[in-house]
């Protein structure tokens, strides 16, 4: 049976929020994910797609944010908000490395994100960002393969 897409957007609101916890503190994947799931507990797929996210972006991080940076340049990695930069690095790395999402779907998700939990502007500061990426996506996933030199 396939996830709905409502179903998804809960998981990546999840994920969003343990990567802003482990963005701003020093607590461990699995004490952030525990009190996010008794928070909001997800079916079995959903809890795994959370996790997925999660631990992609992690093991990114560095990638992603070098992409960023390259992009939003006026927004050094260290001023912008927390929740827009771990925004941007969850769609990146769904259309970009785990490719297991359309990029317009992955950008459409990143959107709501940041309308539900980002200033008012932030939306669009997304739309804008993950926009030019997706219009250099086959040079954006040979990047993130190797170092970064877009």
């Amino acid at each position: 049976m396939a996830v709905s897409v409502k179903n998804r957007r809960l998981a990546r609101t999840v994920a969003l929020q343990a990567l802003y916890e482990l963005d701003c503190t020093h607590h461990s994947v699995a004490d952030v994910m525990s009190a996010r799931l008794e928070e909001q507990p997800l079916a079995d797929d959903l809890r795994q797609f959370a996790y997925k996210l999660i631990n992609g972006v992690l093991a990114y991080k560095d990638r992603l944010d070098a992409v960023i940076q390259v992009h939003a340049p006026e927004w050094p990695l260290n001023q912008m908000a927390v929740v827009d930069r771990n925004v941007l690095r969850i769609a990146i790395y769904e259309f970009a490395i785990a490719r297991d999402t359309p990029v317009k779907v992955a950008i459409n998700e990143a959107i709501e994100l940041a309308k539900d939990f980002g200033s008012d502007s932030a939306s669009r500061f997304i739309n804008g960002v993950l926009g030019t990426l997706a219009a250099h996506e086959e040079e954006l996933r040979a990047a993130l393969k190797e170092d970064i030199k877009l």
